[in-house]
């Protein structure tokens, strides 16, 4: 037999928006001047209290195993936040932390998919979600949206795609890489669907605190006891509060799904982080003042990328309502040249801006988007009126 890696790991494609990331940064290592927007993560520091849990953590000698499937101090923090903010009813036996929110969706998918199975994914979509399905054996299909249509797909389109195979349905509101929020209606719609037609949902609620225009957050676990039986529902610290590099995410769900994504996790990678177990239990019970001023800052951004965008003539955008980023369109500009670069897709867009410009963008063609690029607002006033003073260049340059 050959010594060859699986046929599985050879066909995973590697995430873009971290190789883009990573190589904004290789440049500016380099000395250049590099505005980077790329990164998924906030830029503020993790909050004082939060930090100095953290110590106190190491202090009271927290630094052996924890149950696999989180401490109970946390998995009872995650209970009264879901009870609190979203009106959910959980036990800690219902609940399970992992490594990132991004961990707790793969778990889920290893525990609900088998080979062949469908999962329909909104696109654009993020570019773990298809990924993951493929590494658990099962079949992304994507669910086409409209920009006109905010990015959210019609009730038709959903319908359209669910067969005998169709497993599971993923929602993502506010959405990475759209920034879109779903409306209780369309919310319910798909709830009712999903119970008549026995799906799961993997309901991807990270961005959940991120919301802008006094738009509100609602769960669809909180839609009836049946929708909320049939829900995976993923969340986690990293966004809310800054947290990225601590790595803790959780899932809460049907108790035998949460069960088996727990001893599926107990093989794989046992408990997360011990010390940070303790930090996000302190970030959720404490006072969210710091997540409100993070957000306010956020919308102030929002506002100034948008405007920026929309006075370039070629580009559009639409306003997100969520998240940190926006999408985009580049479609007008398609078929011109920079230079001696031509310019035909996003992915030659978002190498000749980073070449010739030092602007870092994420090609739309990673999130199942062509004629778009992601741009995070995850940065500083300074960098973003920087940066699209340069992208603003670039296209005037453009024949």
């Amino acid at each position: 037999m050959q010594l060859t890696v699986s046929h599985r790991c050879q066909h995973i494609t590697p995430s873009l928006t971290l190789s883009i990331d990573a190589k904004a940064k290789e440049m500016r290592a380099a000395g250049l001047d590099v505005v980077g927007f790329g990164a998924g993560e906030p830029d503020f520091a993790t909050p004082a209290h939060i930090v100095q849990a953290a110590k106190d953590a190491l202090d009271m000698g927290m630094t052996r195993y924890t149950p696999s499937s989180g401490t109970m101090e946390l998995r009872k923090a995650i209970c009264a936040k879901l009870k609190r903010d979203n009106l959910l009813d959980y036990d800690p036996a219902d609940i399970i932390v992992s490594s990132g929110a991004k961990h707790s969706l793969f778990n889920a998918f290893q525990a609900i998919i088998d080979p062949g199975d469908e999962v329909l994914i909104p696109s654009p979509c993020w570019v773990s979600y298809p990924e993951m399905v493929r590494m658990a054996g099962g079949v992304p299909v994507f669910v086409p949206t409209t920009e006109e249509e905010a990015f959210i797909p019609s009730y038709d389109e959903i319908v359209a795609r669910i067969n005998q195979r169709t497993k599971a349905f993923v929602l993502t509101s506010p959405s990475n890489p759209c920034g879109c929020v779903w409306s209780r209606g369309q919310l319910q719609a798909l709830a009712d669907l999903a119970v008549d037609r026995k799906l799961f949902i993997v309901s991807d609620e990270i961005y959940e605190k991120l919301l802008y225009d006094n738009t509100k957050h609602i769960s669809i676990a909180q839609l009836g006891e049946q929708i909320k039986k049939q829900t995976i529902v993923v969340n986690g610290v990293s966004k809310a509060f800054a947290m990225t590099g601590w790595r803790i995410g959780y899932a809460a769900g049907p108790r035998e799904v949460i069960k088996a994504m727990g001893a599926f996790q107990s093989q794989a990678t046992s408990n997360a982080n011990a010390m940070a177990q303790h930090a996000a239990a302190v970030a959720l019970d404490s006072d969210q003042t710091c997540v409100c001023e993070m957000v306010q800052q956020f919308e102030k951004r929002r506002d100034t990328i948008c405007g920026l965008i929309n006075a370039i003539p070629g580009l559009s955008c639409r306003k997100p309502q969520g998240a940190f980023y926006v999408m985009m369109n580049i479609k007008y500009i398609l078929g011109r040249s920079h230079g001696r670069k031509q310019i035909n897709d996003s992915m030659s867009f978002a190498d000749a801006l980073l070449q010739e410009k030092k602007v870092a963008v994420v090609p739309g063609v990673a999130f199942e988007a062509e004629g778009y690029c992601r741009l995070s607002y995850a940065t500083s006033m300074d960098n973003i009126r920087e940066g699209l003073s340069r992208i603003a260049e670039f296209v005037r340059e453009m024949h």
